[in-house]
């Protein structure tokens, strides 16, 4: 409800201006014309208008009068407020004033003490349909609603909104990522398995240390490739052995540093195909060695066949079955960089494209393990001179012991420390397979001449 009050005060006016007739009537008595009553108030009404813009004063009461351009004094309106108390009566309370003799700034005072509103707590009702959604979300109109009527629903993952009732949410840049509440863009921190972080330069280290010794040892071998103790391992598996091992060492460094599509194919399938390579050697081995101490006739055919061309077809046809895998793998679903958003840490690995595929190579893998620790298990009662196949047996033990324990590491962890623990499991491995299997024959090539005999290894007893 609004009261209306005019601050005119038209005995002042009177009082200032005593002969008021003759201000807006003289002037219409000089107008000479026809039709003196439409052309003298037409005239007139004129007149008037352009004297009453020149009408400025105060009344006694101090309320100032003046009119506006079009002949019209300002108001005062008083705004009251119908409220009704607890014993129902109603009562109209004057809450607020717009005043327009006042300055801009304050022609209207607000008594926010005096409203009363029939909302919850008196609470000030809005007009809105929906508050206003806050950064870091986007306006979602209700179908079948006004355009006012709408729902805040929260920038999908990659986008940004830093505006009040924003309509649409708006990328990052490639190398930045949202923020908690997505309203900024802030730069990624990127997680990989790095050359220049401890861990990374550690592995490195080791990597490279171990290849060295292998090449060391093929050296060794090589070069005292005549003598009795290198003749009776079988030269040439020993060496196929060596240069798988050396591969073995070398594959870590397809693990460290940043992923791309070509190292995420090659690492997991080079990794396989050569274990493959070092297992079925180990395998073929074990094979002669029993093959050589059960045959009654060496110098017979079956036996010249069995000592010269079964270890390449072991080797070979145990490792075809893993580059078949290899190579299904990767026609069908290869490996490829991923990156994974975890708050304001990216990680970025390789995803391994087909799990199947993985662990079916990894199921191999300890299939032909298993097979040949068993074949080295039988084998060990043979004449201790000659009998490689215990050090075959434990360097198995290794093998299997490092990637049983490894799995579930493997499936614990993510990240750089996911790369960590498989080239840990690589390194280890290998490292066993050349400990048990290679430093026994060193050190008698080297510190013990007097053992790397024919007459030495031919007078040792059988080992029960």
């Amino acid at each position: 409800m609004i009261a209306i009050n005019m601050p005119v005060d038209i005995k002042g006016l009177t009082d200032q201006y005593e002969n008021i007739d003759s201000l807006f009537i003289k002037p219409i008595t000089k107008v000479k014309s026809k039709n003196f009553f439409s052309s003298s108030r037409f005239v007139g009404d004129h007149q008037m208008v352009h004297y009453v813009r020149s009408v400025h004063f105060n009344t006694n009461s101090g309320e100032e009068v003046f009119f506006d351009k079009n002949g019209d004094a300002p108001a005062v309106f008083d705004f009251v407020n119908v409220q009704i108390s607890s014993e129902g009566t109603m009562r109209l309370v004057k809450v607020a004033t717009y005043d327009f003799n006042s300055p801009e700034w304050k022609q209207i005072t607000i008594q926010d003490d005096a409203l009363m509103w029939n909302t919850e707590d008196n609470q000030t009702p809005t007009s809105l349909c929906s508050e206003s959604c806050l950064p870091g979300f986007r306006q979602s109109v209700r179908k079948g609603w006004p355009v006012c009527c709408f729902d805040c629903v929260p920038c999908s993952a990659g986008e940004i909104s830093n505006e009040t009732d924003s309509h649409d949410c708006w990328p990052c840049p490639e190398d930045h990522w949202p923020n908690e509440k997505q309203t900024q863009c802030d730069l990624i921190t990127l997680q990989f398995l790095s050359h220049k972080e401890p861990l990374g330069i550690t592995l490195s280290c080791l990597t490279s240390l171990l290849f060295l010794i292998t090449l060391l040892i093929l050296c060794i071998f090589k070069k005292y490739q005549d003598t009795p103790i290198v003749k009776a391992n079988n030269r040439g598996l020993s060496y196929v052995l060596l240069i798988a091992l050396m591969l073995c060492f070398l594959s870590p460094f397809t693990f460290i540093g940043h992923p791309t599509m070509a190292t995420c194919m090659i690492r997991q399938n080079s990794f396989g195909i050569i274990f493959s390579i070092s297992i079925s050697t180990i395998l073929a081995k074990t094979i002669t060695v029993i093959i050589a101490f059960n045959a009654r006739d060496p110098t017979s055919r079956s036996s010249r066949w069995f000592g010269t061309r079964m270890p390449s077809g072991v080797v070979l046809l145990c490792s075809c079955v893993p580059i078949l895998i290899c190579t299904v793998w990767l026609l069908l679903d290869p490996p490829f960089p991923v990156k994974i958003q975890m708050g304001d840490t990216t990680i970025f690995q390789c995803d391994e494209g087909s799990v199947l595929f993985f662990y079916l190579m990894l199921g191999y893998l300890g299939l032909l393990a298993t097979i040949s620790f068993v074949i080295a298990f039988y084998a060990r009662n043979l004449p201790q001179s000659f009998n490689e196949a215990k050090f075959l047996t434990f360097s198995m033990i290794v093998f299997l012991a490092v990637w049983v324990s490894f799995i579930p590491a493997y499936l614990s962890t993510n990240g750089k420390y996911l790369v960590a623990v498989e080239i840990f499991a690589i390194l280890s491995s290998s490292a066993g397979l050349l400990c048990c299997i290679f430093i026994p024959k060193c050190y008698i090539i080297l510190w013990r001449p007097d053992m790397n005999t024919k007459q030495y290894l031919l007078q040792k007893p059988i080992s029960k």
